[in-house]
C-alpha cells in the first residue's frame, strides 16, 4: 500500500512505513491511514527526519494544520528553535483571527492576528497531502498581502508524512515544494 520515498535509504523510513496502518473507508469512502505516534520510536524518527531536513535553513515559523499537523509541528518547531503557529478550524482560537476559506467554501482555517511577521521563513506541516485544498488555504493564509500592506511569511516548503499522489494535490500549491516521507502506491 505505501512505499518510502525513492530517494531515501534511511532505515528509519523502513520502520515508519512498516508502522503505518490503513483503514479502508474510514471516516469516509476511500482510505485513511494512521502512523502510530503512540510508539515513541516512530514519533522520534518522524520528527527527526523533518528536523534534519530543515535545520540550518533559517526556519522561524512552523505552521501546523489541525488536527494531525498538531502532532508534529510543535515538536519540529522546538527542534528548530522556531515558533509554532496553529492553523485551526473556525472559532477554536481566542482573539482576532485571519481566515482563509478552503476550496468551494466548504470550510475555513484561521490563525491569530500577528502570528506571522513579514520576515518569517515558514514550513507548513500536515499529516497528509491529498487534494491539496487544505495546504493551499494554509499557504494563502500565511503569505497573503492584506489590505493594510502587511506581507506574510515566505513559505519554504510544505511537509507531510503521507501523500496520495493520484489526487494531484501538489498542483494546487504552485511553485511551493512539498516534502513527503511516504507516498501511497
Amino acid at each position: 500500500m505505501a512505499a518510502a520515498r525513492d530517494d531515501n535509504d534511511d532505515t528509519r523510513m523502513v520502520w515508519i512505513v512498516a508502522s503505518i496502518t490503513v483503514f479502508p473507508d474510514f471516516p469516509k469512502p476511500d482510505q485513511d491511514f494512521s502512523v502510530p505516534f503512540h510508539k515513541p520510536e516512530v514519533f522520534r524518527d518522524t520528527i527527526g527526519l523533518f528536523a534534519e531536513r530543515y535545520k540550518g535553513k533559517g526556519i522561524t515559523l512552523v505552521a501546523g494544520i489541525e488536527a494531525r499537523g498538531f502532532f508534529l509541528a510543535p515538536t519540529i518547531a522546538s527542534e528548530l528553535g522556531a515558533k509554532f503557529v496553529p492553523l485551526r478550524k473556525p472559532k477554536k482560537l481566542p482573539g482576532s483571527m485571519e481566515e482563509y476559506s478552503l476550496e468551494y467554501g466548504k470550510d475555513r482555517i484561521e490563525m491569530q492576528v500577528g502570528a506571522v511577521e513579514p520576515n518569517d521563513r515558514a514550513i507548513i506541516v500536515d499529516d497528509l497531502i491529498a487534494t491539496g485544498g487544505t495546504l493551499n488555504a494554509a499557504l494563502k493564509l500565511l503569505v497573503i498581502v492584506y489590505c493594510d500592506i502587511r506581507a506574510g511569511a515566505e513559505v519554504v516548503e510544505c511537509a507531510c508524512v503521507f501523500e496520495l499522489p493520484e489526487l494531484k494535490g501538489r498542483e494546487k500549491l504552485g511553485k511551493v515544494p512539498v516534502f513527503v516521507l511516504v507516498k501511497a502506491n
